[in-house]
């Protein structure tokens, strides 16, 4: 199995332990890049898709690395969305 497919199968399984780092890999690997708005933007992270002009808004966990199960599941939901898992 790929890392790709690994990545999405612990991304549906809904981990308690799901990191930040996990997530930016797993959207870079499906062609989303992060932007940030600059030290004012908190914790909002946009990652946006150039070949599909898709943008994911989310919350960037703080002060650990943990994604929040909101944000896991408003990420699954998005990602199924656009057929992508």
């Amino acid at each position: 199995m790929s890392k790709h497919l690994k990545a999405i199968d612990r991304l549906l399984s809904r981990p308690k332990d799901y990191t930040y780092n996990e997530m930016r890999t797993l959207l870079g690997q499906l062609g989303y890049s992060e932007y940030t708005k600059g030290k004012t933007s908190g914790s909002r992270v946009m990652f946006w898709n150039s070949e599909t002009n898709h943008i994911i808004n989310l919350h960037k966990p703080h002060p650990g690395n943990i994604v929040k199960s909101y944000a896991i599941d408003e990420l699954i939901d998005c990602l199924k969305e656009k057929g992508l898992i």
